[in-house]
């Protein structure tokens, strides 16, 4: 089925592009990823994306596992999806970039996970032929490999592949957050495709880091479930949905780029302000040097994204960004008060996609689903001016009621 020729998109045309979302479990039951939901299969990341969240390209970062790849195969066989020129896989308006989410441990520092791009479903099961001796069970996501993170790299580039540093700075998994002071300390440098900001960070913060100035910045949702699709994405400039088209935006060339990145905004991430899992207080870190609890005296610490940019830093906040594209804090339906799952449903099949809901669409067409407190909410956080209360210590943060 062809519901457009991709190669019919006009030039310059703007997309959006998430491509960090997890499989809870496959069409036949099996888990894929433990903590996802459920409703997370293959095909239903493909038709939120295509027909809710307005999401052109999306990386399935599970497709490692050999259940999710019979199930691929069936909507391949089926006609309902097809393999596209350049790399990747389409189902109506989004492709699908078929990527895997790797686990890393190294000495000296706790584990990281590293992102895995394939262009093709044969690659791809390539890559699992070559990690399945490697790792305890390879249906899973997230699985730690018994190779090293530059042994992995230099694998998946030969391979045709590219790597990319997952949510680089939180202190659950993040390379620089919990592993390493500088990427090059776990990876070579010329094999990084990209840096993962992650839900706490955005561009002003990471760019407070100069060993980041060569590496473009992706801001992608890690979503555990289909309502999270696009809570971070990227605004992109291609020709054609394809695995090749992303690449050369990565890479800025022949016209392609990175027009904008939408991120959450860092103060409602998991993990931007330290917490003390003894007195369950967030606390804002002295430089990321703090090693004790402030109110309770505890160690027992999460350190806050916030804190640990600030402890690697090499330059003042404001700098670095020039040549950066914007950096646009988006804030989910989900967030907001009054937008509950029966609401969102209403926007999202009577209104518009939620990228267009919360970036493009005028007060008047929102304001007559959602009402006109609601619909002052979304135009507030785009301009942001909405109260934000932080994120700490694995909960996220929240818009401020006013009395």
């Amino acid at each position: 089925m062809k519901d457009r020729e991709l190669s019919g998109l006009e030039e310059g045309a703007r997309i959006f592009a998430d491509l960090h979302v997890h499989i809870g479990r496959t069409s036949g039951n099996e888990a894929v990823k433990i903590s996802a939901s459920n409703a997370l299969t293959f095909r239903s990341i493909a038709e939120e994306a295509s027909e809710r969240k307005g999401v052109g390209l999306v990386g399935v970062i599970d497709c490692h596992s050999p259940p999710v790849q019979r199930d691929i195969e069936d909507c391949l066989e089926s006609g309902e999806m097809e393999e596209v020129r350049g790399g990747g896989i389409r189902f109506r308006n989004t492709v699908i970039l078929p990527g895997c989410e790797v686990e890393v441990k190294e000495e000296g520092g706790g584990p990281f996970h590293l992102l895995v791009y394939f262009p093709t479903l044969e690659a791809i099961k390539g890559w699992t032929g070559w990690m399945e001796p490697r790792m305890k069970n390879v249906r899973l996501s997230s699985q730690r490999i018994r190779a090293t993170a530059r042994e992995l790299q230099a694998e998946a580039i030969a391979r045709g592949g590219i790597v990319i540093p997952a949510h680089a700075f939180t202190p659950h998994r993040g390379l620089l957050g919990c592993s390493a002071d500088r990427l090059s300390d776990r990876l070579d440098p010329e094999g990084i495709a990209a840096v993962e900001l992650g839900l706490s960070a955005d561009t002003r913060m990471a760019s407070r880091l100069s060993e980041l100035d060569r590496y473009p910045y992706v801001t992608n949702s890690d979503a555990h479930s289909t309502g999270m699709i696009g809570r971070e994405c990227n605004e992109l400039l291609l020709r054609e949905l394809t695995f090749e088209e992303w690449i050369m935006a990565l890479r800025g060339e022949k016209g392609r780029r990175i027009v904008s990145n939408l991120g959450l905004h860092p103060l409602l991430g998991k993990y931007h302000t330290a917490y003390c899992a003894s007195c369950k207080q967030p606390f804002r870190e002295d430089g990321g040097k703090t090693a004790v609890c402030p109110g309770c005296g505890s160690r027992k610490l999460v350190r806050g994204v916030a804190g640990r940019i600030e402890e690697l830093a090499d330059r003042e906040p404001g700098e670095g960004m020039e040549s950066r594209p914007p950096y646009i804090r988006q804030i989910p339906l989900s967030f907001f008060p009054g937008a509950g799952p029966r609401m969102r449903h209403r926007l999202l099949t009577e209104v518009g996609t939620e990228m267009e809901i919360l970036h493009r669409l005028p007060f008047e067409r929102i304001a007559a689903v959602a009402g006109e407190k609601l619909a002052n909410l979304i135009l507030e956080a785009r301009e942001e001016k909405l109260e934000l209360v932080p994120g700490s210590g694995g909960t996220y943060g929240r818009i401020r009621r006013n009395p």
